[in-house]
């Protein structure tokens, strides 16, 4: 319905209260419904869950329609980067955020700081959905408020032809709010507690979850040692448990993103079920390593064994109790683990990576495909990796591999200073400008992410900030630092009551109390010293 629209309707709904409502603006009422278009977590899953499926629709028809994200752990930093996209980009469409469950437990926990081990409170993550959603849904208002007053302007002063153009900005507004991949970890718990937690986060607006497959109790961070990975029953379980959760909140369209984190994991909890040669536990075990044994005699104490490619095996178990994986078996279970998830009701995959390598992602994606043609990746592009490094090693092997002479660098010495200028340091840029288009190209990467940016560029400016005010340049580190970059590069925040809903505030205050409104904003604030 277009605010026009809105307006005869309940100038209509006020007749009826027979003078009831007389105080009641239709105007005013049109106006505040515009400035509120999501009214629960649910409406926002829906809506962003068709999004989703529109994109990845498009994707398959042309790879250079990807999508791509920023982690956040706040919801004011959500809301400034979509504002922050519409400024620069005037949509944002292929646009989205990311929730990282590490920066969840490094910055949200009352524990304090905690590591990406799921030992943070399981709730915290649908609370940031919520508040992330809650910032989104007040960037609309805010930037609706600022057309809603031209508008008023524009008829206050007879100008027709200025209220017609406001007025078609109003109706054809593009909303902040866009999908948000929530990770849920390995789940917090087992199947039924996955089921309970996505259920919170579908209803705090989440369309996408991500879920891996590390065991709940033993989870690591996808780029830190020790982590186990569970049989793909168990793993198919928490995917139909996030499904159900979906569909039984009318969530038909929402999105599953399956993560392997085979790649790095040497270790599982347990050994599969199997019930015939073949089966999708016996293809688990087959990768476990271990010795073969001809009798009883080679059987200790406590040793598991176990029948493996029609032989006994007495498998390799650790003092923690965990069996451990055959080395160089870690991309084989990859696509193992991909394929079954595809065909087990997943939409998305996710290949944890030790390095961002379109030739490594794509020998994986390509294998899956032979079986699964539409697989689509989201991909980390992880700050954990050290992308100068990555690239001009990836550039120094090219050049050996082609013969051209590299005794101009050392391989091990690259992120040395010296080597910035460089012709290799130039082109290992080019392939990290191009790393996503590339990678989206030739490895069937649909979602380009990056997990903890916003955690580094937190740090990054309030080192340089710091390192002024408290220095040599005292009050002019953060006027020439920040806000005067602010007022430069028209940022929003650089009048932070506004930002903040104040002149909101002031506009419902008049509607509320006509001409006896006491409004923050008049000519004494000093946000007018910004224009």
């Amino acid at each position: 319905m277009s605010y026009q629209d809105d307006i005869k309707a309940l100038a209509q709904l006020r007749e009826a209260q027979q003078g009831k409502w007389a105080s009641i603006s239709p105007e005013n009422a049109a106006r505040m419904r515009a400035q509120n278009r999501f009214k629960t977590g649910l409406d926002i899953a829906k809506y962003t869950a068709k999004i989703m499926r529109e994109d990845m629709a498009a994707y398959d028809a042309d790879s250079a329609q990807y999508t791509q994200s920023l982690g956040c752990w706040h919801g004011f930093i959500g809301q400034q980067k979509l504002i922050s996209i519409k400024k620069h980009f005037g949509s944002t469409k292929r646009r989205y955020l990311y929730l990282s469950g590490w920066m969840v437990a490094a910055l949200r926990s009352e524990f304090g700081p905690l590591p990406d081990q799921s030992m943070h409170e399981k709730t915290t993550v649908p609370g940031l959905i919520e508040e992330l959603y809650t910032f989104l849904r007040q960037a609309d208002a805010w930037e609706l408020n600022h057309l809603f007053r031209d508008l008023e302007e524009a008829q206050q002063a007879g100008d027709q032809a200025k209220a017609d153009e406001l007025i078609a900005k109003i109706d054809n507004h593009e909303t902040h709010v866009v999908p948000i991949i929530a990770d849920i970890d390995a789940g917090f718990g087992n199947a039924e507690a996955t089921y309970l937690l996505a259920k919170k986060m579908i209803e705090a607006g989440a369309c996408c979850i991500q879920i891996e497959n590390q065991v709940s109790d033993e989870k690591q961070c996808g780029h830190q040692d020790g982590k186990v990975t569970v049989p793909h029953e168990d793993f198919l379980a928490k995917i139909n448990a996030v499904r159900y959760a979906f569909l039984e909140l009318g969530v038909e369209d929402g999105v599953i993103v399956a993560r392997t984190d085979s790649l790095g994991a040497g270790l599982t909890q347990k050994i599969a079920v199997t019930n015939e040669p073949g089966d999708l536990g016996d293809q688990y075990n087959s990768f476990l390593d271990g010795d073969e044994i001809e009798s009883a005699s080679d059987i200790d104490n406590g040793d598991v064994v176990i029948k493996q490619n029609g032989k006994l095996v007495k498998v390799k178990r650790l003092a923690s109790g965990l069996y451990q994986f055959k080395p160089g078996t870690g991309e084989d279970r990859v696509v193992l683990d991909c394929i079954t998830s595809l065909q087990n009701g997943a939409d998305l995959l996710w290949i944890e990576t030790e390095k961002p390598h379109v030739g490594q992602i794509a020998g994986m994606v390509n294998r899956i495909r032979e079986v699964c043609p539409d697989a689509k990746l989201v991909y980390n592009n992880s700050p954990s990796f050290n992308w100068t490094l990555n690239f001009r090693q990836q550039v120094f092997d090219a050049w050996e591999a082609e013969g051209k002479d590299v005794s101009a660098y050392d391989r091990a010495d690259l992120m040395n200073e010296k080597y910035d200028g460089t012709e290799l340091a130039a082109l290992a840029d080019e392939w990290t400008r191009n790393f996503q288009r590339d990678a989206s190209r030739e490895a069937g990467i649909f979602h380009h992410l990056i997990t903890l940016p916003t955690y580094h560029t937190a740090a990054l400016s309030t080192d340089n900030l710091a390192k002024g005010y408290f220095g040599d340049e005292g009050m002019l580190a953060y006027v020439a630092g920040v806000q005067r970059k602010e007022i430069r590069e028209k940022i929003a925040t650089v009048k932070h009551q506004d930002m903040a809903g104040s002149n909101i505030g002031d506009d419902h205050k008049e509607f509320f109390h006509g001409e006896a409104a006491l409004k923050a904003g008049g000519k004494d604030n000093t946000m007018n010293q910004f224009g």
